[in-house]
């Protein structure tokens, strides 16, 4: 088979069934070499790698009951979790991304339903904002399957589009509405954070 290097994920593909993410503190490039000493697995629609000052990230998607959090597991050196793909927002004509943004949110508990509904929140949000925010790309919403949390993949144009972002609200987040209290103050949310990251390799197999 051959593995082709893309840009970046494709969120728009159907047929992905599952995405196992992993945070770890090994290199990614050492993680893309012990990749490169396993058979691509049956069912891997990508694999990414990515860098950050500090940890990498590798980001996955599968084929419907193809997922296989041992093969990330011993690649990446992290321990996986499984998402699902629920809400994504993009723009037309959008840039290439210079810096990915990962968003995690963990709750107090399980629950499927509000999971989605902080989603939504969020997207009230950016529709409440009377202009874009510069420097957005992207926004990619993940639910865990376990019910506890959200990753929000998001691509940004650079590094400096986010940070500027942030600052520019003076409220710690992208945008500068009102409505972003309700992300802020959403019940049951027991922690949040973001992590800013470059993208080392995104690599797909060439379709059959």
């Amino acid at each position: 088979m051959t593995v082709n290097q893309v840009v970046r994920p494709d969120f728009a593909r159907t047929d992905v069934g599952a995405v196992l993410v992993a945070e770890t503190t090994d290199g990614a490039a050492e993680v893309l070499a012990r990749l490169e000493k396993e058979p691509w697995p049956a069912g891997l629609i990508s694999f990414n790698a990515l860098a950050s000052t500090d940890a990498s990230l590798v980001y996955t998607q599968w084929a419907e009951g193809a997922a296989d959090p041992e093969l990330v597991r011993r690649v990446s050196g992290g321990e996986p979790v499984e998402y699902r793909l629920y809400r994504s927002g993009m723009r037309e004509n959008s840039a290439i991304p210079g810096c990915v943004v990962v968003v995690s949110v963990e709750f107090d508990g399980a629950d499927a339903q509000r999971q989605r509904r902080w989603v939504d929140t969020v997207f009230g949000a950016l529709a409440s904002e009377d202009k874009p925010v510069p420097g957005g790309i992207s926004g990619h919403f993940h639910v865990s399957t376990d019910g506890t949390r959200v990753l929000n993949y998001a691509e940004w144009v650079d590094e400096q589009s986010h940070r500027d972002a942030l600052a520019r609200s003076g409220q710690g987040t992208v945008g500068v509405s009102a409505e972003w209290r309700k992300v802020q103050e959403f019940p049951g949310v027991r922690g949040s954070g973001f992590r800013r990251y470059r993208m080392v390799r995104s690599l797909s197999p060439e379709p059959a």
